[in-house]
């Protein structure tokens, strides 16, 4: 029986990943409970010892050799200890074994239960460790359900050999965009915290940090660290602005993200269904790089100001709605970009 129940702990290591060390220890504590619960009044002399290399399990109670006996369970005479044998002194610790057949369905019960709650806590465990180094990163999910009235989005994530339910939350949707059952979108895993039921993947498409990712996949100057992306701002599913700087003076940062006839950008613009994207060359010239920051509008001066971080920028008359936006959008954007506050001017003012 001993030789079936460690084969069968091997099997569970080799089939579900779960090292033999840690189910063996689960199912000792969890047989010393039990041992303890059917004796209370040898409970802290009660030992369990699983040892796989021998293939046996030990369960026995400690008791003590006591000139006088104050706890019957927990402690023997000298006579007594000496009637096993006669090498025995005051002080020594007796091993009185447990008949395994007179506990083995208790202890059974118990390793069953153990084994199947440690499988889940050691598969939970497995499923969080790797969707925790996957943190910041781009997963792609399959929809399993969209929620008509709330608009938020279930999604079956995979990352290497494992996988988890996810919820996308409306708010965490692109505006406008539409899900179907059984297609495949791309998420930011923006946290995974612990759960009772297993580990929580906190996802995102709205996330700035799914622009970056993409764009790392897209543009491999970016990957290898030849270009640079210094900020991004966005605003999900209408406009997003981001800067990008280029470490090799022999390449031109803008162009390598826009890619040959802006295949690059426009598969990135495609995956985010349709969100206009801004790309501007960063500069340490603040006034420089707040002229970008306004784009598509033409700038004829930025002015640094006095005090908290904010800057003028005069802008040609005709092209004054186009430096706002539309709603203030641009110029909004072009703020969380630099982080300055602009003040646009039409130049007629000046």
């Amino acid at each position: 029986m001993n030789a079936e129940f460690f084969t069968a702990i091997a099997d569970i290591e080799r089939e579900k990943g779960i090292s033999q060390e840690y189910m063996l220890e689960k199912i000792e504590q969890a047989m010393l409970a039990a041992l303890r619960k059917d004796l209370p009044q040898a409970a802290d002399g009660a030992r369990v010892i699983l040892n796989p290399k021998k293939r046996t399990i030990e369960m026995y109670i400690e008791r003590t050799i006591v000139d006088e006996i104050e706890n019957q369970e927990l402690e023997l005479t000298l006579e007594e200890a000496q009637a096993i044998n006669k090498k025995y002194k005051v002080g020594d610790v007796v091993r009185e074994n447990i008949d395994s057949r007179k506990f083995g369905r208790i202890a059974a019960q118990a390793a069953k239960q153990v084994i199947i709650q440690g499988i889940r806590e050691a598969e939970r465990n497995m499923v969080y460790e790797e969707f925790t180094s996957k943190e910041h990163e781009i997963l792609t999910g399959m929809i399993t359900r969209v929620d008509q009235k709330s608009g938020a989005v279930t999604l079956r994530i995979n990352s290497n050999t494992e996988y988890a339910e996810a919820l996308l939350p409306a708010v965490e949707c692109i505006p406008g965009e539409r899900m179907h059952e059984g297609s495949y979108t791309k998420v930011y895993v923006v946290e995974v915290r612990r759960a009772s039921r297993g580990p929580q993947v906190l996802i995102s498409r709205t996330h700035p940090g799914l622009v970056r990712r993409l764009f790392e996949l897209e543009v491999p100057e970016i990957a290898e660290g030849v270009v640079e992306i210094k900020s991004i701002a966005r605003e999900a599913g209408s406009r997003t602005k981001i800067a990008v700087l280029s470490n090799d003076p022999e390449v031109e940062p803008i162009g390598a993200c826009v890619g040959p006839r802006g295949t690059r950008v426009n598969a990135i613009v495609d995956e985010l269904g349709g969100e206009k994207i801004d790309i501007v060359e960063y500069s340490d010239v603040m006034e420089k790089y707040v002229s970008s920051a306004l784009a598509p509008s033409d700038v004829v001066s930025v002015t640094l100001l006095d005090g908290a971080k904010s800057c003028r920028a005069l802008v040609p008359d005709s092209q004054l709605s186009l430096a706002i936006g539309k709603e203030g959008q641009n110029v909004r954007l072009a703020a969380r970009l630099t982080g300055f506050k602009i003040d646009i001017k039409p130049q007629s003012q000046f």
